[in-house]
């Protein structure tokens, strides 16, 4: 891992927690202990604050795929989706190149990180998840940590306007790789569901909403 990784990962996770706490009361709720990697987490996707929660929680690196059109916006933003390790991914086009960096990542050890639904959303349920992150974890024979994000939606949603509101990441017990893709794509999502449905206050108002492009 390159030195400006290696700081970034080490010094930002205490950071992020502790502003989190903070600022909106971050709270996490783990239902067991985090399996050694390599393995592949897959979570629901509100904010831009997402990744950088997840991690801060995980306290390892994890390289989250992130879609490209972030890449060249801003140079600040270009260097740390660089310096978190992420992979970019196209939105419009097969992600070939980025598959196999994600599957080379698991082969060597690392951490892997996906948003189903593939794009930031105002409401869990706007959008079937897809079976990336199963297909990936079954390919690479390593288990899928569910990963719920509650409440990010609220504190900086798809207007990126940050608003004092309660955050909670809740870490699900790893589902082992299977062979079918489907399956485990279905048991991540009702988890998912299980979870956002104990806090039916933690979403954005207004009607339901996805991203499509741009920031």
């Amino acid at each position: 891992m390159p030195a400006r990784s290696r700081i970034l990962w080490r010094v930002s996770p205490p950071i992020i927690r502790g502003v989190g706490r903070t600022v909106f009361s971050l709270e996490v709720e783990q239902e067991t202990k985090l399996p050694p990697a390599p393995y592949v987490i897959a979570a629901n996707h509100y904010s831009h604050f997402d990744p950088p929660a997840i991690g801060s929680v995980i306290g390892k690196p994890v390289r989250f795929l992130a879609l490209d059109d972030l890449i060249g916006v801003n140079p600040v933003l270009d260097w740390l989706i660089g310096g978190y390790g992420a992979i970019p991914t196209p939105r419009y086009r097969p992600p070939v190149k980025a598959v196999r960096t994600a599957l080379s990542a698991l082969q060597a050890g690392e951490i892997v990180g996906l948003f189903p639904e593939a794009t930031r959303v105002s409401h869990w349920g706007t959008l079937a998840p897809k079976r990336g992150a199963a297909w990936l974890a079954i390919r690479a024979g390593v288990p899928l940590v569910p990963v719920a994000v509650i409440g990010t939606g609220k504190a900086m949603g798809l207007e990126n306007r940050v608003r004092r509101s309660p955050i909670r990441i809740v870490v699900g017990n790893p589902l082992p790789a299977s062979d079918d893709s489907i399956a485990l794509t279905r048991h991540w999502t009702e988890w998912i569901s299980a979870q956002i449905q104990r806090y039916p206050d933690s979403e954005a108002d207004g009607p339901r909403r996805a991203f499509h492009g741009g920031v």
